[in-house]
């Protein structure tokens, strides 16, 4: 049977990402409610929701349309696409109400909130019935292409040197550019969109980051400071290697690149009828394997996460383990590592160790 849901945002992401991403596994779920703070725009939400088949979704907003949705029994899992400053808040108040969450990333603003946030969870959690899921949808950690290189970095020998190149293009024809909550957040678009750059790192070296030293500038005046950081790192495993990210650049990249013993892995963004990541793996005999593979995150994450729901459903939380990928704690590492690059920007360049969770 399919899992009810509601969504709590009616935001660009919703319309773009959520609702077509939703109905590709329309046979695992059903959007029982859309939500948002205005009637205006849960209704534009709405509308696009049933564009795209899902026909008897629930028209929800203000404070009574979120009364609505924590009292209705039938809603066993909530989407929180909101404001990155609203999320945590909402998430627990969702928790609270016994339904289980996918939070959008950044799993926070910043590390105090994360453990204030942790703390919350844990108390919910422990007066809970049953096991209570709080996911952090990063759908880079689904992505096919990092998946594929994680396996095969194995093969690649001892880790030498790890790079990580970032030329974003939030300019104004970015239907993100304009967005209030992204301008007004601590670090602004680095930390909203670095979080998955540092989540394909984190992934694809299978270690955390202990340290780090940046440098971080602001040259755009029409971004948010800082649009531009610079930093070493050094992983747990000894390896060190260089993250480099540019919010708006005219030439846009995205590449990761780990350099082995006896050959490297590189990831680089590109477009072959579509978009996606062009994985080129170089052996030691010198020669090159580049398959390419589309995007297909948002709708991995989303299946595993409904999965996660039904299962834990069934099992009543007894023997049950959420995909690690989407633990909440996996997006609070991710946090942690910018907030020390951002934090070590300000103290120029200085050497900082990364929050544990």
């Amino acid at each position: 049977m399919a899992t009810k849901i509601a969504i709590l945002g009616a935001g660009t992401f919703v319309k773009n990402q959520y609702l077509p991403r939703l109905s590709e596994i329309s046979h695992l779920v059903t959007i029982k409610a859309i939500w948002s703070r205005t009637q205006e725009s849960a209704r534009a939400a709405v509308e696009t929701a049933q564009k795209h088949n899902f026909i008897d979704v629930d028209c929800k907003w203000g404070d009574e349309g979120l009364h609505d949705i924590i009292q209705d029994q039938s809603i066993v899992a909530v989407a929180v696409v909101l404001a990155g400053q609203n999320q945590v808040e909402i998430s627990l108040r969702m928790l609270k109400a016994g339904k289980h969450v996918l939070q959008e990333k950044p799993a926070a603003a910043c590390t105090s909130e994360l453990e204030t946030a942790l703390y919350n969870y844990r108390s919910i959690s422990a007066d809970a019935p049953g096991q209570l899921i709080w996911s952090v949808a990063e759908n880079y950690r689904f992505e096919p292409a990092i998946v594929e290189s994680k396996k095969l970095i194995a093969e690649i020998g001892e880790m030498m040197s790890v790079q990580v190149i970032i030329e974003g293009s939030m300019n104004s024809s970015n239907p993100y550019f304009s967005s209030s909550w992204r301008r007004n957040f601590t670090g602004g678009f680095v930390l909203d969109m670095g979080v998955h750059f540092i989540a394909g790192l984190r992934m694809l070296v299978g270690c955390d980051v202990v340290s780090v030293s940046a440098f971080t500038s602001h040259v755009d005046l029409s971004l948010p400071p800082p649009d531009n950081i610079s930093s070493v790192f050094h992983l747990e495993n000894g390896c060190s290697g260089a993250f480099v990210m540019v919010v708006s650049s005219r030439t846009p990249k995205i590449l990761w690149r780990v350099v082995g013993m006896n050959g490297t892995v590189q990831i680089e963004r590109g477009f072959q009828g579509q978009h996606g990541y062009l994985v080129s793996v170089y052996g030691a005999d010198g020669l090159c394997k580049s398959p390419f593979f589309p995007f297909s995150g948002v709708t991995e994450e989303l299946k595993a996460f409904i999965s996660d729901v039904s299962e834990c459903t069934l099992k009543k939380g007894s023997q049950f383990v959420p995909e690690p990928r989407l633990s909440f704690v996996e997006g609070a590492r991710d946090v942690a590592v910018l907030e020390a690059m951002l934090e070590s920007g300000s103290r120029k360049g200085e050497l900082v160790h990364v929050k544990k969770f």
